[in-house]
């Protein structure tokens, strides 16, 4: 296994103009970048099966299967259908843009092009390739790098936001008493009453991200936090308390044995919501510290019963909180 931080970005350039086809390659390799060559796409099909590279940048005319051609085989293949696309086009014309995107190509370069416009395409290309790859399956929301972006863009123009991370209380005795698909079942439904609760707090659209399992943030601004906390904690529990076995919900509670044979009992699922709040009297200003704050919050939030949000505003005292009260 590589070590973290050693891997590198490998570029397929697909182009039989060998000078420019050099060009790329110099520029991508100076950028940090490994880069392959094919002279043609017959050739490139051939090397992607060897290869597999991260990116491929292709020439639109080349001979044997050109560039259009090229990526229609790409997309078709389900190995290689994901592999983003930057096309190289002499012209500039409208007409192959047109064809290009119909083909599935996911950017463009008109040549001549300078280098440092070459290293912008193929890296914000990368970039928004791998946000799309690390949607999660079973909610379809973003993971950790676009919710560290999303506090970014917020705090780049400078305005007030506010992050939550949540969690569901003893999600575990879910898994425990009715196997992981129902706990599942669970973690969708807090997905579908985020976004209940984002609808109903309206403009400025609030940002959802899943971190993992039931581990979910929120990024908005500090006036949305109380009505959609609210919203989403009476909305949970309630979708909750309908995935439950009638017998375990009536009495509120699931009995577990533990390894000694013994019963416990589990009650049933509320939620801890923590809260960072960066506004004119205390700005945040490194994304991974809001979400930290946030996930300390919520760890405080743990210490109370019931579904309770806890809020810290870096004022060297933490807000009260509040609970939800069904």
């Amino acid at each position: 296994m590589e070590p973290a931080g050693e891997h590198k970005d490998m570029i397929l350039v697909v182009d039989d103009d060998r000078d420019i086809a050099r060009f790329v390659e110099v520029n991508l390799r100076l950028h940090g970048f490994e880069v392959v060559l094919a002279g043609d796409g017959q050739e490139a099909l051939d090397m992607i099966e060897q290869q597999r590279p991260d990116l491929a940048v292709v020439d639109l005319m080349m001979p044997r299967v050109d560039g259009l051609e090229l990526t229609r085989r790409l997309r078709a293949d389900p190995m290689t259908a994901a592999l983003p696309v930057i096309m190289l086009t002499a012209k500039g014309m409208t007409v192959d843009k047109v064809h290009g995107l119909s083909a599935g190509a996911d950017d463009y370069l008109v040549k001549p092009f300078d280098t440092a416009e070459l290293v912008a395409r193929v890296s914000s290309t990368l970039r928004r390739n791998k946000e799309f790859r690390e949607v999660s399956p079973l909610t379809g929301l973003p993971g950790n790098t676009r919710i560290r972006r999303e506090i970014a863009d917020r705090i780049r123009v400078g305005s007030d936001y506010a992050v939550g991370y949540i969690d569901v209380d003893r999600f575990k005795s879910v898994n425990d008493r009715y196997g992981f698909s129902r706990g599942d079942g669970f973690i969708s439904a807090l997905a579908r009453s985020l976004h209940r609760a984002v609808v109903s707090v309206a403009l400025p659209p609030a940002f959802l991200g899943h971190v993992g399992g039931d581990d979910f943030v929120f990024v908005c601004t500090p006036e949305q936090v109380l009505p959609l906390t609210s919203r989403v904690s009476a909305d949970f529990e309630k979708a909750a308390d309908a995935l439950y076995d009638p017998t375990d919900r009536e009495r509120g509670y699931v009995e577990l044995k533990d390894r000694r044979g013994n019963i416990r009992r589990a009650a049933l699922v509320t939620l801890s919501i923590g809260v960072s709040v960066s506004d004119r009297d205390k700005r945040l200003t490194d994304p991974l510290e809001a979400m930290t704050i946030a996930s300390e919050m919520k760890t405080v939030a743990k210490s109370q019963p019931g579904s309770y949000v806890a809020v810290d505003r870096r004022r060297g005292v933490a807000d009260p909180g509040h609970r939800h009260v069904k």
